[in-house]
């Protein structure tokens, strides 16, 4: 049995057949003691009233039956039903000793009945005096078929079977219908699965549901979206690197070519384009291999406790005399009482260095940078924020991708690889910081980066 649906409506009719019997057994046990209770609770003062008067006329037990004789003077009113349960024996009458005086059929007549079952019947008193005791029976078999209490309890079981029936089978209808309904969504989310293992990514399975089958649903369509983003983000990252190799590799082969084949002499300027592309390749290599640890979380990180002002004084002074030369000023503003941060100090000025490239590339001269740090609620706050040119605002969302080039020409021209904001991102979450930007154009672009104390 392999089939889901299958075992859980199997699982419903088990459950709608065990309700069904075990209501039918309580059905009839309630009724069988509920009705012995009626008949009881309604007779009794009857009888023990007619039987008082019996024994004040008679000074005795002795004929006592006659009082349930019909036609006898002794006979009790027309009660309907009082007669018929006299005579089937729903009581035993004993004498002030103990000793049966009636019984149905006469089957206990003259047995004497211990203290513990004279203590389940209620005393015939007359003048103040115990005279006998009148003790329901009800282990005398008053439920045979054929009796009135037989064909009610008949009925009662009929109706019963019918409705466990009736429930067994709607249990069964309900649990094939609801079993479906389950295992559709089951189906369709296994179909979807061997569709990505195929690879084709993106594929979406329709959410018929708000629980959790329905969050199943939705968290896998999120998954294999990403997956697709992942995958289309891979294969333009591979493209864009491809291209980056490339260029550099054509130069360094033309002129190496060149120099083989005695085409050109070599001289001062040609070195030093051959130093500056076999650079760019390393550049490119080193990238891609902290990218790679990054993603695959073996990133090697010495942590140590430091001052933010430390690091944000350092990243300044890294880049303070490439932004003389390009006129732009660099300000440093830290905010007092700042507590400790737990980071990579190398791999931090590997993030600031990022920031700051990018911020000089793209500040005009007479622009301004600024390092900052202050604390936001428990977080320590640092920003890198410029007065240059901005991020167009559909360019924001995709500003951390790997590989993303605002503008292609500028930073191919400046031998940048477009992985310097990708790597900023894992380099700050992978030290358990978070990292932001929010830009306006013509106005400048701000980095903001938080990290706990």
């Amino acid at each position: 049995m392999r089939s889901l649906a299958t075992k859980l409506t199997l699982a419903f009719l088990l459950v709608g057949l065990i309700g069904a019997v075990l209501v039918a057994v309580l059905v009839r046990q309630f009724t069988q003691r509920q009705f012995d209770r009626l008949v009881r609770d309604q007779n009794q003062q009857i009888l023990i009233a007619h039987l008082t008067s019996y024994y004040e006329a008679n000074g005795n037990w002795e004929g006592v039956e006659r009082a349930f004789r019909p036609g006898s003077e002794y006979a009790l009113p027309r009660i309907p039903g009082l007669v018929w349960e006299a005579r089937r024996g729903l009581f035993i009458l004993t004498d002030a000793d103990g000793r049966v005086v009636l019984a149905a059929g006469n089957r206990h007549t003259n047995q004497k009945l211990s203290p513990a079952d004279l203590k389940r019947g209620v005393p015939v008193m007359v003048d103040g005096v115990t005279t006998g005791w009148l003790i329901f029976a009800p282990e005398l078999d008053r439920w045979q078929p054929g009796t009135l209490e037989g064909n009610f309890l008949l009925g009662v079981n009929r109706v019963t079977f019918l409705s466990a029936l009736a429930a067994t089978g709607f249990a069964l209808i309900m649990g094939g219908i609801l079993a479906y309904t389950l295992t559709r969504s089951l189906r369709e989310l296994t179909g979807a699965t061997k569709m990505l293992a195929e690879g084709k990514l993106g594929y979406q399975v329709p959410v018929r549901s708000q629980d959790e089958l329905g969050e199943l649903a939705n968290s896998f369509n999120q998954m294999s979206s990403q997956l697709e983003q992942s995958n289309l983000l891979r294969r333009k990252m591979t493209a864009d690197i491809a291209h980056d190799l490339r260029t550099p590799l054509s130069v360094i082969m033309g002129y190496t070519e060149a120099l083989n084949d005695g085409k050109l002499e070599p001289n001062p300027e040609m070195f030093a384009v051959l130093h500056t592309e076999t650079l760019h390749l390393s550049r490119l290599i080193d990238d891609l291999k902290t990218i790679s640890l990054a993603d695959a979380g073996e990133l090697p990180l010495s942590y140590q406790l430091i001052t933010p002002d430390v690091i944000l004084n350092r990243a300044a002074n890294a880049q303070r005399v490439k932004a003389e030369r390009e006129q732009i000023n660099i300000q440093v503003d830290i905010a007092p009482g700042l507590p400790l941060v737990r980071v990579d100090v190398e791999r931090m000025m590997q993030v600031l260095g990022n920031l700051m490239s990018n911020a000089l590339r793209y500040t005009p001269p007479g622009g301004q940078i600024t390092l900052a740090a202050d604390q936001a609620g428990e977080q320590v706050r640092i920003s890198v924020a410029d007065t240059g040119i901005g991020i167009p605002a559909e360019e924001l969302p995709f500003i951390f991708e790997r590989s993303f080039r605002g503008d292609k020409s500028r930073q191919q021209q400046n031998g940048e690889t477009g992985l310097g904001l990708a790597i900023a991102k894992s380099l700050v979450e992978a030290q358990g910081g978070k990292i932001s930007v929010e830009s306006a154009p013509g106005k400048g672009t701000k980095f903001t980066i938080l990290f706990p104390p």
